[in-house]
């Protein structure tokens, strides 16, 4: 493989990583599975220059992206069946407790029932806020995920400042925010 192609190779395994688990055979009389729908290759285009984002979470509180403005906001798509999603959760959530400036929202990109939720969260607790996401209709300002995870730095004027599809770290939000002229501190 050329030098040149490793990175392709790299993105395409962790993606293919980030599948549902496949369901369990259907019964004989079931009808068949819908054919899922692929996102458009212009999917990251279609998120609006300066999102709004309300939702629920699931610990009940209402979660409204424009009253975060003045801060850095990471928003992240996940599911609990990606393993890059779990392996990028702690250091996340790190980021969201030790920094003052930079607020982390998850956003489950998944269908699950509230209360799976929450004992998900128990056993992989976070410190910032998570909401789930019906993924047949998510939030109309951002793309359909390509991929999982999928994260948006929102700067403090609330535009999206960078877009990281696969896992992020906080070196890598940092840095990013330092190259957008902020501080994350």
């Amino acid at each position: 493989m050329t030098p040149r192609l490793l990175p392709l190779a790299v993105l395409a395994l962790a993606l293919a990583a980030c599948k549902p688990p496949a369901d369990p055979a259907p019964a004989a009389d079931a009808a068949p599975p819908a054919a899922p729908v692929a996102p458009a290759a212009d999917a990251e285009a279609r998120t609006v220059e300066t999102p709004q984002l309300r939702i629920r979470t699931v610990d009940g509180s209402d979660y409204d992206l424009a009253r975060h403005r003045g801060q850095w906001v990471v928003i992240n798509f996940w599911a609990t069946w990606c393993g890059p999603c779990l392996q990028e959760m702690p250091e996340l959530s790190a980021l969201h407790a030790m920094r003052a400036n930079v607020e982390v929202v998850g956003l489950a990109y998944e269908d699950i029932e509230a209360d799976e939720m929450r004992a998900f969260l128990e056993k992989h607790p976070v410190t910032y806020p998570v909401a789930i996401l019906d993924p047949y209709d998510p939030p109309s300002d951002f793309a359909t995920p390509r991929g999982l995870p999928m994260t948006y730095l929102i700067a403090p004027d609330g535009k999206v400042a960078r877009q990281f599809l696969g896992p992020v770290d906080a070196r890598q939000v940092e840095q990013a925010i330092a190259e957008a002229g902020g501080k994350a501190a």
